[in-house]
């Protein structure tokens, strides 16, 4: 868990970081003299906010660097709270993320110096995984725009990166919605990116053989793909457990760096060597029940571990069970096993809810899941509505309507070949949306991430009031992919229900007589006097709606941009002090007095 500090010294510091604590959490306060707590902070802390001058920090900063690698992360807050300041770890030491968690947390600026994030790229070193190599010329060469080649051993996933990034043998192609033309090969690389669970080398070639010998500035990313498996006699110590396990990656050419869990079975949850050897490794320990191991086929079962614990296998089975595939059979000592796995090299499919349209109302995740796409596909409208958000290097694949298919095989082709992809879709994914479709098509091999958003429904019911206050149905009248006779039949089932209805798609240029017949089916079962709404574009510039009764409701103020809600018998009209009435379907509380207000 990561442990923040603060550093205070008057009464507006204390104040603000006590307002921080609900943005962060609960945060350790160094109150006091700055120049005793920074020490105590930098040696205790992951992150510090320093509620100093930036010049004051600075100074009581500097005496106390050694390495980005291991100094926490600082930002300084300022005397009014207007800028969070990032002032060293900006990217290893998280301090550009907790800088930007502070200013959406209380409507402050992060002032971002690093190069990468003043112009919206990822940081080579903020992916999560180990870097070594030469970081500073890498990321120039890339912030310049000049030639640089990535190679990847496996598919794994990285955000949008700029068009001068390049993968030798991969055919560029320029993009225009669902039609593409090959672009020419790119000029001789500069630099070059890495990506490999492989030991230190600076150029992966194909079939794993020696690498060329050049003198390119090279960064190399190992991502966390490794899953160890061991098993031991009880008792056996750490060190000799690692040993072992550097011995494995050594003879196999694999980067410690790059394992991302350490797996056994369940009786050694409590092994202190194999805790101590995650521990160093910075990864869970893993355990698995004998039975469940006992039921994967093993290339070497073994009667020992069988009469010991229960199961034949207990490096390789929990490799296999995992999830990863088998690359290095088990090896064993006198006290020990092990076995090394590599997780499959997924591409990511998020379909991504953009909400009714305003951008204060687009979710924090989907930014997020946005901004670490490499590929962003969506109906045209949608795509604009977002474009300002993404990365520079961010493929676009924007089309119009009925292309919604080709939109999501795409897609899903597109992260099977291990890019990070996002379907872009309004309100919510999964309601009259693109999750439906996509997910339809198959997912099998990508992994996948259905990001909520605000629904057309909920912005309308809160700009009327609170029509969805009681048990409601959602209900669309389009009928291009659900016939009407079963519309109709639903329709008639709300109805009966006494439900507040929510139409989707009530009306269009052609659709002129569906939404008549669905006020007629509904309206047969409560009074004429119900409340009705019409909202037209909620959250957007040409927002605006109307308030009437059944009998008065006129289906011509609706269109394609349009979302209806029908009262129940219960639902009536309240008051506000601007002498505007709103729409309330009351909650029934049994502990609520009863008010009476005007139906209409």
């Amino acid at each position: 868990m990561t442990r923040i500090g603060q550093l205070t010294n008057s009464i507006s510091a204390r104040a603000r970081a006590l307002q921080l604590d609900a943005v962060l959490g609960e945060t350790v306060k160094y109150d006091g003299s700055a120049a005793e707590n920074l020490p105590r902070a930098w040696a205790e802390c992951d992150l510090i906010v320093s509620h100093l001058a930036l010049g004051a920090t600075t100074r009581l900063v500097a005496p106390l660097l050694a390495d980005k690698k291991s100094d926490p992360g600082v930002v300084v807050v300022d005397e009014a709270g207007r800028f969070a300041v990032p002032l060293v770890g900006g990217h290893v030491g998280g301090a550009n993320d907790l800088a930007r968690r502070i200013a959406e947390g209380t409507g402050a600026t992060a002032v971002l110096t690093t190069a990468t994030d003043a112009v919206g790229l990822p940081g080579l070193d903020t992916l999560g995984w180990a870097t070594s190599g030469d970081l500073a010329q890498v990321t120039r060469a890339v912030l310049d725009g000049e030639p640089v080649e990535l190679v990847r051993a496996h598919p794994w996933p990285l955000p949008a990166l700029p068009e001068n990034v390049t993968e030798p043998g991969v055919v560029r192609w320029e993009r225009r919605g669902v039609h593409v033309r090959e672009l020419p090969p790119p000029p001789p690389p500069e630099a070059r990116i890495v990506v490999t669970d492989e030991a230190a080398r600076s150029h992966p070639a194909e079939g794993g053989g020696a690498a060329p010998n050049d003198e390119l500035p090279t960064l190399v990313l190992h991502p966390r793909s490794l899953v160890v498996g061991m098993g031991c006699n009880r008792g056996t110590s750490a060190d000799d457990l690692d040993a072992l396990l550097t011995a494995t990656l050594t003879d196999a050419g694999l980067a410690r760096a790059s394992i991302a869990a350490l797996t056994s079975v369940d009786a050694k949850a409590d092994e202190a060597g194999l805790i101590e050897v995650a521990a160093r490794l910075g990864v869970p320990l893993e355990t698995f029940a004998a039975e469940v191991l006992a039921s994967h086929d093993v290339p070497h079962p073994s009667e020992a571990p069988a009469r010991a614990v229960g199961t034949p296998s207990v490096a390789e089975a929990s490799v296999l069970v995992r999830g990863a595939e088998l690359i290095v059979p088990k090896r064993k000592t006198g006290a020990a096993t092990i076995a090394i796995g590599r997780l499959p090299a997924r591409g990511r499919l998020a379909v991504v809810g953009l909400g009714p349209g305003a951008d204060d109302l687009l979710t924090p995740r989907a930014v997020r899941v946005l901004r670490e796409s490499s590929l962003v596909v969506g109906y045209r409208p949608y795509v604009a509505q977002i474009r300002h958000l993404l990365r520079p290097g961010t493929e676009i694949s924007a089309t119009g309507m009925g292309t919604e298919q080709d939109r999501s095989e795409l897609a899903l082709a597109q992260a099977r070949t291990g890019r990070n992809v996002a379907v872009v879709t309004s309100g919510d994914p999964a309601i009259y949306a693109m999750a439906s479709p996509t997910l339809e098509l198959g997912t099998e091999g990508i992994d996948v991430e259905i990001v909520p958003g605000v629904t057309a429904e909920l912005a309308a019911s809160a700009l009327l009031g609170a029509p969805l206050g009681h048990d409601h149905a959602t209900i669309s009248l389009s009928d291009l992919h659900t016939d009407w006779p079963t519309i109709e039949r639903r329709l008639q089932a709300a109805a009966e229900g006494d439900f507040v209805v929510a139409l989707y798609n009530p009306r269009s240029r052609k659709r002129v007589r569906h939404l008549p017949r669905a006020l007629e089916i509904l309206g047969a079962h409560r009074p004429a006097a119900t409340p009705i709404a019409v909202v037209q574009d909620a959250t957007r510039p040409a927002e605006n709606h109307r308030v009437s009764t059944l009998a008065d409701f006129d289906p011509t103020w609706v269109d394609m941009h349009s979302i209806v809600i029908v009262g129940s018998s219960t639902t009536r009209l309240v008051p506000t002090g601007a002498g505007e009435n709103l729409m309330v379907t009351p909650r029934d509380y049994t502990w609520m007095p009863e008010v009476t207000a005007p139906r209409c």
